[in-house]
């Protein structure tokens, strides 16, 4: 058997444990107990859908919105103005040699196919160098107001126009070769006349290139007789000099005639 001392020491110390769990137990806070706020709960209701979703049924898409109305609803939105500005634009305009007109942007297929014939070589031949360059340009800006309404056509999807404008722009190419074959015969041609030109006794060429100088004028000859009786003098003078009779016109009699 234990003694009894050591009874009351187990004994001692049992009662202050005890005491420190029933001390511990009532100053602890509940869990479940609510906090102490003067503020007010929110009043805004969510309401559950079976996917638990609150943005179930908005649908930017479909454009539905929400199902309940929102404050935004209430206030009156401003409406936009009814007024365009005006741009004073200048019919003049370069940009304008894009379009068949200014304002219209497109030619209906009739008016598309309203256009003359190319220009043949032959009659490209007669033009002077301002008229070729004018009507190339002529040529280019009609191209380039063609090719915008193909973009367009395009763009818009609108199904038609597309062969006429195909048709058109051939007749357009055709000019501009034409052009081309007329400028590359001159341009042929004065290359020749420049080698001949070397060769030539009455051109010279000095430093501000060729010049010409006759070795007769029109206003030496004499209106009665002509060129012919200059090329025959010139004959004669050429026959002196070189110690030579021309048989045409001489004045020497024959032996058998002085007989």
């Amino acid at each position: 058997m234990s003694a009894p001392g050591a009874l009351r020491q187990i004994a001692g110390r049992a009662v202050p444990a005890r005491c420190s769990t029933t001390v511990s137990s009532i100053t602890r806070i509940p869990s479940n107990a609510a906090p102490f706020s003067t503020t007010a709960p929110k009043c805004k209701r969510k309401r559950k859908t079976r996917d638990n979703n609150p943005q179930r049924g908005v649908s930017s898409l479909y454009g539905s919105g929400p199902r309940y109305r929102l404050s935004v609803s209430d206030m009156p939105l401003p409406k936009p103005a009814d007024y365009k500005p005006t741009i004073d634009v200048d019919k003049s305009h370069g940009l304008w040699g894009f379009f068949p007109e200014p304002g219209k942007l497109l030619l209906t297929p009739a008016e598309t196919e309203e256009h003359g014939r190319a220009w043949t070589v032959e009659e490209l031949r007669r033009k002077s160098w301002e008229d070729l360059h004018s009507l190339w340009w002529v040529c280019v800006r009609e191209r380039n107001m063609l090719a915008t309404s193909k973009a367009e056509l395009v763009n818009t999807r609108l199904g038609f126009g597309e062969r006429e404008f195909e048709i058109r722009d051939a007749e357009v190419k055709k000019t501009m070769r034409a052009i081309k074959h007329a400028l590359t015969e001159r341009q042929y041609t004065w290359e020749d006349a420049v080698e001949v030109a070397k060769n030539d006794p009455e051109i010279q060429s000095g430093a501000n290139g060729l010049s010409y100088s006759p070795s007769a004028y029109e206003e030496d000859i004499d209106e009665e007789h002509g060129w012919q009786e200059v090329e025959v003098e010139k004959d004669a003078q050429a026959a002196v000099a070189g110690g030579a009779i021309p048989e045409a016109g001489s004045q020497q009699k024959s032996p058998e005639a002085t007989r």
